[in-house]
């Protein structure tokens, strides 16, 4: 383990340095490029139990992945789509939300008093976007994509729900 690991952020972070240090001793990708070789973005969900490249059959440098709570089209990712789109190779996007997804557990009301009862936090000042029906938010950030000016108009863009328990996409048509 490399010096200052236990102070570095008071030690909390040892698993990850330890890890990350085996990793380099056999790190194999050092000819890969900003590129998207496959030319693909894939906006999902930060749930862990996702692994976008391996679902698509893909490999570090094949794709973009673009994470967020309910693998929501927002406006940072219109933003980020728009450099992967025109300097990093992608020519297709895939939006791929999940099954069993906590954001689409609770309205908007529910996600925050959640929050609240688990910290005592009020969120009330944030949008946390949850999702009543995910097969409506999903045809919506496909069309939201597709409608967006700043992206090339031959963009291709599909969405899937990926079913966490089964490791199926259902293709969704918008």
């Amino acid at each position: 383990m490399p010096e200052n690991v236990q102070a570095f952020a008071g030690g909390e972070f040892a698993d990850v340095i330890d890890a990350n240090t085996q990793y380099a001793k056999t790190f194999a990708n050092k000819e890969l490029t900003g590129q998207a070789a496959r030319g693909l973005a894939i906006v999902t969900c930060i749930d862990s139990r996702i692994a976008p490249l391996e679902i698509v059959g893909m490999s570090a440098g094949d794709a973009k992945i673009l994470r967020n709570a309910g693998a929501r089209v927002t406006d940072d990712v219109l933003r980020t789509l728009v450099l992967a789109a025109h300097l990093l190779g992608v020519s297709r996007v895939l939006v791929m939300p999940h099954t069993d997804c906590k954001m689409a557990s609770a309205d908007e009301n529910q996600m925050h008093e959640a929050i609240f009862a688990a910290s005592g936090v009020d969120s009330r000042s944030l949008e946390i976007r949850t999702v009543a029906d995910q097969l409506q938010a999903l045809r919506s950030d496909i069309t939201r994509i597709r409608a967006f000016p700043f992206l090339p108009a031959e963009l291709a863009v599909g969405g899937a729900i990926y079913d966490v328990h089964t490791g199926y996409l259902t293709t969704v048509d918008a």
